[in-house]
């Protein structure tokens, strides 16, 4: 399986991992806050529509990396709130997410048992802007990859240098 997010439209891009199971714990990994920051962010996540999801994210707390110079204000904590737009544990999590312009894109994570592992489907859209999808894509195939590492007990990847590494294959990836 190739790890690569897919842009399946102008606005949208995908991921699709195979993890190891079972799909409750693949599930607390996406929504209880401790288990979360160890991969992503930390924060509370109300699971109805319209509840709170709460984004507190601290990179520092993820890799003793120093950020590039273009990510250097987002080492320490941020903390941010989207809404749940849909709940349905433990295969279903939309939730909207706010951009630093104001506008809102949408999260989908889908989660499916297939055996002892577990297919999780990660849908990004209203990505209206180039570099947007971009960075979102480069950002969430690392946290992926270390999503992937914590429930295989495997060392960390490097933070930063594999989000510029990212990036820059996206950039070619993506096209115009």
């Amino acid at each position: 399986m190739n790890d690569y997010g897919k842009r399946i439209d102008k606005t949208t891009v995908r991921f699709e991992r195979l993890l190891p199971g079972p799909i409750e714990r693949v599930w607390a990994y996406l929504i209880e806050p401790e288990k979360r920051m160890k991969w992503f962010a930390g924060g509370e996540t109300e699971l109805k529509p319209g509840g709170k999801a709460e984004f507190h994210f601290n990179h520092s707390r993820i890799t003793d990396e120093k950020p590039p110079k273009k990510y250097e204000d987002q080492n320490g904590e941020i903390k941010f709130d989207g809404t749940v737009l849909e709940a349905s544990p433990p295969r279903l999590l939309v939730f909207d997410w706010p951009e630093e312009n104001g506008e809102r894109t949408k999260v989908r994570i889908e989660l499916e048992a297939r055996g002892d592992k577990v297919m999780l489907t990660l849908t990004h859209s209203l990505l209206e802007k180039r570099e947007t999808m971009i960075g979102v894509s480069g950002g969430w195939h690392i946290h992926l990859d270390m999503l992937e590492a914590v429930l295989t007990d495997a060392p960390q990847p490097p933070f930063w240098a594999s989000v510029v590494r990212y990036e820059d294959e996206y950039e070619k990836r993506h096209g115009a």
